[in-house]
């Protein structure tokens, strides 16, 4: 048996089974507003507050310690989208479990792969994963029990534990696993990334330095909830007291009313959400006119974007922050848009270090530091870093050179110290001296495109993969018109933008499009 670790001054900890009741406690009955009802709890409707989320969380966590959940098991939780991910993964964490978070967008056959890498986990669900992707998966070899949030088959229902006694709160120690999520899996089968208390609370204290200017401000949030940076931005606005509106469903016709009702002055989502909410820059009932603050992560975002955003706020400086970083690492540079400096703004510029917490630095093969302006690998050093890659610890150290974890990216500084991203490294083409800057200037010049990827070919030649707004034909005049002063590429190829291959935060899966370019060739 494993001797208990004595805690150290520094060994703090953020702890998702405690904050949202911590909130409650703190600030009352802040409403809380849902798109769809809750699916633990339909019943409840969709205008919630902190106190009745507080209470379904630890009704949740009563209903799995008498179902048999014991501190440190490993619970995971795949369902269909929606918002009680989050609650039955602190009502897990509340009992000192630890909560695996697999996206409701993975294949069954991956979601097989990543449960044979825990401990035989408990498995919390429902009806449509079970006769859906899960239908061919062998759980009973590797799942130790598997719950339902409704009836399904095969599994037991949580509503049988309902009414159980609410049990005590559980802490781990704060250097011990207690959240697990997975990488985004853009080029394979994602890795599982494990988290620990310590970490996360290195990852939320800037966070909350950052969040401290919009304190108490309305939030619409529409991420991923099996994303290890939504939890810390839910801490963040769950310590200012801040009303929140969580979106399942982003499209404009749905969010656009919601947000009007509610003029939100804090907005967060994915980068490729945000190029379709510029149709709500001129929607009815003005839904961003309030917006003070909006957050950008997991991925690059376009200038023609951040300035149709920060363009349709009618607040006197609104600003976009963009966070750079990874799973692995949390956020590790940061920088901030306003109107004047988006209208000037180069896109592969993604910020500086965040003072006190992080470094970024750019190396070579050999991992020397090289000299401003030249290209190399972006490395960064954080307090935040993850424990481990679960059952891949040689992947996991690979990565690592003394200290610093090897982001997978492309990039250069400046002389002071700003970073700047080319590309990532498993995408990059020989005769493009940046596929994200191409992309950033074709999105900048034709406004009715809604994505471009560019993708390596049969022999390495640049594809552009193109989607239009509506599925309107690619006007090919402008095109070669657009495309004129960029370096040569191959005629575009038009899809629809659902037929993109996305992760769960909605990034792009270049190897994916790759691949399956090759097989139309082919065929």
């Amino acid at each position: 048996m494993r001797q208990p670790q004595p805690l150290l001054p520094t060994d703090r900890g953020f702890y998702l089974g405690a904050m949202l009741r911590e909130a409650a406690d703190r600030h009352g009955g802040v409403f809380v507003t849902l798109d769809r009802p809750l699916d633990v709890n339909p019943d409840l409707g969709v205008d919630l507050t902190y106190t009745v989320l507080a209470e379904v969380v630890d009704e949740l966590s009563g209903r799995l310690w008498e179902a048999g959940v014991r501190p440190s098991e490993e619970v995971v939780v795949h369902k269909t989208d929606n918002v009680d991910i989050v609650l039955l993964t602190c009502a897990v964490s509340r009992i000192g479990a630890v909560p695996v978070l697999l996206s409701p967008g993975l294949a069954g056959p991956v979601v097989g792969q990543l449960l044979e890498r825990l401990h035989r986990p408990w498995l919390i669900t429902d009806r449509a994963k079970l006769e859906g992707p899960l239908k061919d998966v062998e759980l009973s070899d590797v799942v130790r029990r598997t719950l339902s949030v409704d009836d399904a088959p095969g599994a037991e229902p949580l509503e049988k534990y309902a009414g159980a006694a609410t049990p005590a709160p559980v802490r781990l120690h704060p250097r011990d696993a207690s959240l697990i999520t997975h990488s985004s899996g853009t080029t394979g089968v994602p890795k599982l990334a494990v988290h620990c208390p310590n970490t996360m609370w290195n990852r939320l204290v800037p966070q909350k330095a950052m969040g401290w200017p919009t304190r108490g401000e309305t939030a619409a949030l529409h991420m991923s909830f099996v994303h290890s940076r939504f939890y810390h931005l839910l801490g963040v606005l769950l310590h200012f007291g801040s009303p929140l509106v969580l979106i399942v469903d982003p499209a404009p016709s749905s969010v656009g009313p919601i947000l009007a009702r509610h003029r939100p002055g804090i907005v967060e989502t994915h980068p490729n959400t945000f190029v379709l909410w510029e149709e709500l820059v001129d929607a009815p009932g003005a839904p961003l006119s309030r917006v003070r603050s909006y957050g950008s992560t997991f991925d690059a975002i376009h200038p023609r974007t951040v300035q149709r955003l920060l363009d349709a706020s009618q607040r006197r400086s609104p600003w976009l922050i963009q966070l750079y970083g990874q799973s692995e690492t949390g956020p590790v540079a940061f920088q901030w848009f306003t109107r004047r400096s988006a209208a000037r703004a180069d896109g592969r510029r993604v910020g500086i270090g965040i003072p006190g917490f992080t470094r970024v630095r750019v190396a070579d093969e050999s991992g020397r530091r090289v000299r401003p302006g030249a290209q190399g690998r972006i490395e960064a050093r954080t307090r935040g870093r993850i424990l481990t890659y679960l059952g891949a610890r040689d992947r996991y150290l690979r990565q690592l050179n003394d200290g610093w974890w090897e982001m997978g990216d492309m990039g250069y500084q400046s002389r002071w110290g700003a970073l700047y991203l080319i590309d990532r490294e498993i995408d990059q083409i020989d005769s493009v001296h940046s596929n994200l800057e191409v992309e950033d200037t074709l999105m900048s010049r034709l406004e009715e495109l809604r994505e471009v990827v560019i993708v390596p070919g049969a022999d390495r030649e640049p594809v552009p993969v193109v989607c239009v707004r509506g599925e309107r034909p690619l006007d090919m005049d402008r095109w070669q018109e657009a495309t004129a002063d960029l370096p040569a590429m191959a005629e575009p190829r038009q899809w629809k933008f659902e037929d993109l291959p996305m992760t769960a935060t909605w990034k792009v899966k270049r190897v994916e499009i790759t691949r399956m370019l090759a097989e139309s060739t082919a065929a």
